[in-house]
């Protein structure tokens, strides 16, 4: 972690030019905020009592918005699983001022100076997030998961839960947690290891605000609570993708595998920064092996996904199978609708089909309308996520122009050259001659503009 010092205001200033360039909205339109007042006073009236189970919640400990809660249990020898998601469609109705202005967002926007949030903080941080104590309306997910990890859904109901406890990753302890939470996470994940797929994730490059009001620059490696935390979301999305496809509806995450190109690429970006990837073990398996904690092994990480196109959404289509290749299975988004507009419609979907009801005409029509705004809204963030680490690298790096970093080539075309940083996951263009795909090189840092959020590197001659 590394201490951004801001006295000239770079970095505030440089979050505000963010805001007004993306569009951030600073706040709600009256008529949105008004509508929310009515729907929180709307008291749940098709919701059964499972107050008695001891849900609990595991986020961020910074976080207000909270779709999930769960309770895990055993069952002649399967494990049920019970995930309670926020019930946002109980405060939003298809068409209402609510509901226009999500589709306007498409999901939360994240910065380190504070969030845009889908809906309204009186829905989106009270009413619908599952923060503890008092009774909040859900939909619950019974996901049972058998000793192999396979997961299959045994009911969806519409239910008032109470959150015994909210949870934080960095803090949780294992008396806090169910007692199969870790067993549950095991099949998960041998479930995953034999369908080849591949669920392992760089550390996160972040900028966060810091309790002095100043930020910091972080390499954030993903805590095992946190992986086993979201193996609970990945069983209830398969769980749902089946569902879904079985109905013949839906609307599935999709990606495809890198291409042949993008595989020879990061071979010779393994060769280069030493990796050993036998040329008979998959891209997949490859990824597995490696290890957020060591820096080579991090660039990689990042290398590769950065490879491939993408996730998508992806409406059911009659004749097609929906595939997500890293999670080698057909995939749904179903269990964050607080942050994400489509997961809102997949819940809803999910709650009728389980329970022998046909899917309501304004969610099968809004299968098909969905994916460009979820791609606009991904897209944005994207440019956000990029927009604010560029920013911080700027400034972070700005006391060290003139030093030199070890890289390797990505991609060269043309006389320039598209580098990855050894030992930062930093991305960056270069002018550069004679050189391919795996070529180690070595350059010089020469400019580092925060009001410009950019960084320029030259290539170092070999001595």
């Amino acid at each position: 972690m590394k201490t951004l010092v801001d006295p000239d205001r770079a970095l505030v200033n440089g979050l505000a030019a963010i805001r007004r360039e993306f569009q951030v909205p600073a706040s709600f339109p009256p008529a949105v905020l008004a509508a929310a007042e009515a729907a929180v006073r709307r008291p749940p009236a098709e919701h059964v009592d499972r107050l008695d189970v001891p849900f609990v919640t595991l986020d961020p400990a910074t976080s207000t918005d909270l779709d999930q809660a769960f309770w895990i249990e055993p069952s002649n020898g399967d494990l049920l699983l019970r995930y309670a998601i926020a019930d946002v469609a109980w405060f939003v109705t298809p068409g209402d001022a609510i509901d226009a202005e999500a589709w306007q967002r498409g999901e939360t926007m994240y910065l380190p100076d504070g969030k845009a949030g889908l809906y309204p903080p009186i829905i989106g941080e009270r009413a619908a997030s599952l923060l503890p104590g008092d009774p909040r309306p859900a939909v619950v997910f019974a996901v049972r998961v058998a000793p192999d990890g396979a997961a299959t859904l045994d009911g969806v109901e519409r239910a008032m839960i109470r959150s015994r406890a909210k949870l934080a990753y960095a803090t949780v302890q294992p008396r806090d947690l169910p007692p199969t939470f870790e067993e549950l996470a095991r099949r998960i994940a041998a479930a995953e290891a034999r369908r080849g797929a591949s669920r392992v994730d760089p550390p996160e490059q972040q900028v966060a605000a810091d309790a002095d009001g100043g930020f910091t620059l972080s390499f954030r490696p993903r805590l095992a609570s946190e992986d086993r935390n979201a193996a609970l979301s990945l069983a209830t999305n398969l769980a749902v993708a089946d569902l879904l496809l079985a109905h013949r509806t839906g609307l599935f995450r999709t990606m495809p595998e890198p291409d042949a190109s993008a595989v020879a690429r990061l071979r010779a970006i393994a060769a280069a920064t030493g990796i050993d990837w036998p040329a008979d073990l998959s891209l997949r398996a490859f990824e597995r092996g490696l290890s957020p904690t060591g820096a080579a092994d991090a660039a990689m990480m990042t290398a590769i996904r950065r490879a491939g196109s993408g996730a998508s959404y992806t409406p059911f289509r009659p004749g097609e199978t929906p595939w997500h290749a890293a999670m080698g299975a057909t995939y749904a988004h179903a269990t964050a609708p607080l942050r994400r507009l489509a997961d809102r419609y997949v819940v809803m979907a999910a709650l009728a089909l389980a329970n022998g009801r046909a899917v309501p005409e304004p969610i099968a029509a809004a299968f098909e309308t969905l994916p460009p705004v979820m791609a606009r809204a991904g897209a944005r963030q994207g440019q956000i996520d990029r927009a604010v680490l560029d920013l911080a690298e700027a400034a972070m790096l700005r006391p060290r122009i003139g030093e030199t970093f070890r890289a390797v080539v990505i991609d060269a075309d043309r006389g320039r050259a598209r580098i990855q940083l050894c030992d930062l996951p930093v991305l960056a263009r270069v002018a550069a001659e004679d050189v391919a795909a795996g070529d180690p090189i070595t350059v010089r840092l020469t400019r580092a503009d925060p009001d410009a959020r950019r960084i320029d590197f030259e290539p170092v001659p070999a001595a």
